[in-house]
């Protein structure tokens, strides 16, 4: 098999929330569907995420501060997790901020050869913000 393209579906409360959230982050709305719209997609770079209002996947903002958590699952975000990669991962961090943004771990340089900081959505959604380092 060879893919071509790989495009996560979100399972969101509301689209049209989710819409504004991602064009915070530096997204354009690409086309939505239905009246009302329940389904749509966003574009980041040349990167599509498609948005699925209460179907497709799971969602859930746990009660953690962070998204390392030594607290366990039962504490942690039911949504899907997502690595973006991107040139720097300090610029996003403080597009983010300025924005509103929740930013659930700051820029870090980590052990396994990136660097990263995570953001999430407020369905649940996490988003590492990530670029290799250190010849990776």
């Amino acid at each position: 098999m060879f893919a071509h393209a790989l495009t996560p579906i979100l399972n969101v409360s509301d689209i049209a929330q989710s819409f504004a959230w991602f064009e915070k982050l530096g997204a354009k709305k690409a086309w939505d569907w239905g009246d009302p719209s329940s389904f749509g997609c966003v574009r980041i770079g040349n990167a599509e995420i498609f948005l699925c209002q209460g179907a497709q996947g799971g969602r859930g903002k746990g009660g953690n501060t962070t998204t390392f958590t030594t607290e366990g699952d039962s504490a942690g975000d039911k949504g899907v997790w997502m690595s973006v990669w991107v040139d720097d991962v300090d610029a996003v961090h403080r597009h983010c901020v300025e924005h509103g943004i929740e930013v659930t771990f700051p820029p870090t340089d980590m052990p396994w050869g990136v660097r990263e900081t995570h953001i999430r959505h407020p369905d649940g959604h996490v988003f590492r913000i990530s670029r290799g380092i250190g010849g990776n």
